[in-house]
């Protein structure tokens, strides 16, 4: 007769599979966010013929998208906390199926003021979305207890790549994008009325231990209530942020504007143009699903540095080859490059458990105005200088980034800075425990 299996035994056996579930949740909503956003990017050369719109013009309506993510982002801790991540996410979705239903009228109307509405609707879906899907990311990794975001978002780029080949395959067939956008409403709609009832529950406001608690203003009963205007206060957060900042502008430029510039810059058809933006989803793909164990192996900041320099190699060739398969390998490059600044930037900020959501929020506010914002911006400068040429501007905020490397490396809970920065002091272990190691060392990483 077999012994009873203790009580605990159980418990923890069910939380394992609740993890594992909710980390099958977050893949699925990353996969879905991505293949939306690719899905409407591979074909953007479309619209700017549907409205004949010059490139400059097409800036200016992708900016669109970037003012309604700042009327919402702002928003998302508050609503996160009233609602929950999961209805967040559904929130997110659902506006942002509002918005491509509008768009799509726009479209068969030839109507620019529909379409910009629809891509202001959009903006406020994504940044709801996006948001969201972050903190539910880290509260899975930190449950983990390893490194797991940049497969999140190697799931958010599988999802584009695959909505970048639909979207190759779609225009070869001539199939109108109005009928296209539609039918992405549906598979939103689809997932996020289900997949998030499966995130972890997210506690805003987790209270430690009185013994326990740092000391400064986020570490006070005050400070937790004040957490959002505490994280925009943190330095190392906003550091974070720039860094996040310059890979954002890297992958939202690539996003955009990568087949559109091989496509007036080489003369290449539309379809080579999609097929190009596939490579780089592809690349990045790639790079976020080994990045996790290759960040454990030789940490953040050495992680960080590689992709920078790759950055600016690849983004480089791409803009001055003169061959398509030239720019093919710099586009490889740029998106090797541009793979993990982002999810790296949200494991930092993430790094004490207890302003996760706060931090992350900001973290993720700074790099999606950039993601939005900065591609427009290359867009007018593209009517100037040639799309291809003005692309080479966002080499300065990749270089940036890289110099800031360093303010990445893992921070412990409960100190304001890592133990191996100048004048900071390394805290005592506890009786009978080993000394902390350095934090972005190999060996003193999380297993």
């Amino acid at each position: 007769m077999s012994e009873p299996v203790p009580p605990m035994a159980v418990r923890e056996a069910s939380g394992r599979d609740a993890v594992r579930a909710a980390a099958l949740a977050v893949f699925a909503v990353f996969a879905t966010n991505g293949f939306v956003f690719a899905s409407w990017a591979a074909r953007i050369p479309s619209v700017t013929d549907i409205l004949a719109l010059s490139t400059g013009q097409m800036g200016a309506l992708l900016l669109v998208i970037a003012v309604g993510s700042l009327v919402a982002m702002p928003l998302t801790g508050t609503i996160a906390e009233r609602i929950g991540l999961a209805n967040t996410v559904r929130l997110g979705g659902f506006v942002a199926a509002v918005a491509g239903s509008v768009i799509a009228v726009g479209l068969l109307m030839a109507s620019v003021p529909v379409v910009a509405a629809g891509l202001a609707l959009f903006g406020v879906g994504v940044a709801l979305w996006d948001v969201a899907q972050n903190i539910a990311g880290a509260d899975v990794e930190h449950r983990l207890a390893r490194t797991i975001m940049p497969q999140f978002h190697a799931a958010f780029s599988g999802g584009a790549f695959l909505g970048a080949m639909v979207g190759a395959g779609l225009s070869a067939a001539d199939i109108a994008l109005p009928v296209h956008l539609f039918a992405i409403v549906a598979v939103v709609l689809a997932v996020v009325v289900v997949v998030p009832g499966w995130f972890l529950a997210h506690d805003a406001d987790p209270s430690p231990p009185a013994s326990a608690a740092p000391q400064g203003p986020e570490g006070t009963g005050a400070g937790r209530r004040g957490g959002a205007l505490a994280a925009w206060r943190h330095p190392r957060t906003l550091l974070i942020g720039v860094v996040v900042l310059g890979a954002t502008l890297t992958e939202g430029a690539g996003n955009d504007w990568i087949s559109k510039g091989i496509v007036d810059g080489l003369r290449a058809s539309e379809s080579a143009g999609a097929l190009l933006f596939g490579v780089f989803v592809g690349a990045m793909t790639l790079a976020r699903w080994f990045g996790g164990g290759i960040i454990d192996r030789i940490g953040r900041v050495a992680a960080l540095r590689i992709s920078m320099v790759s950055a600016l190699i690849g983004l480089t060739a791409y803009s001055l080859a003169g061959t398509y398969w030239l720019s093919a390998v710099g586009a490889v490059l740029w998106g090797l490059g541009a793979a993990l600044a982002f999810p790296l930037g949200m494991s930092a900020a993430a790094d004490d458990p207890r302003h996760a959501a706060n931090r992350v929020s900001v973290v993720s506010t700074i790099g999606y105005i950039a993601f939005l914002a900065g591609p427009p911006f290359l867009g007018f400068l593209g009517d100037h200088v040639g799309l291809r040429l003005a692309l080479l501007a966002i080499l300065a905020p990749i270089a940036l980034a890289l110099l800031l490397a360093g303010v990445t490396r893992k921070e412990a809970p409960d100190r304001a800075a890592s133990p191996d920065e100048p004048g900071t002091p390394v805290m005592p272990a506890s009786p009978g425990q080993p000394a902390p190691l350095p934090p972005d060392s190999p060996s003193g990483r999380t297993p």
